[in-house]
């Protein structure tokens, strides 16, 4: 398994966006997803560009989605 490393916000958005999220609104730099089923939104800061790995983690756990969920998302963004 690959190690997750930081990457650009709005490849992260569309990778969320291939698992069924959606942008509900976005105030400021940050970004806020939903999606049905799922208790808590998923929070994307669009400053800096780069998204780090804890934050990355932390949106994983939110949205319910495994390590290779989001690696096979991620090939498919790519």
């Amino acid at each position: 398994m690959p190690k997750i490393t930081a990457i650009d916000y709005r490849i992260l958005i569309r990778v969320f966006e291939l698992d069924g999220f959606h942008i509900s609104r976005q105030k400021g730099d940050h970004v806020v997803m939903t999606k049905p089923g799922v208790p808590r939104p998923v929070v994307i800061k669009t400053s800096p560009h780069q998204v780090p790995v804890t934050h990355i983690r932390t949106n994983l756990t939110t949205a319910g989605m495994s390590r290779e969920r989001y690696f096979e998302l991620l090939e498919r963004v790519k």
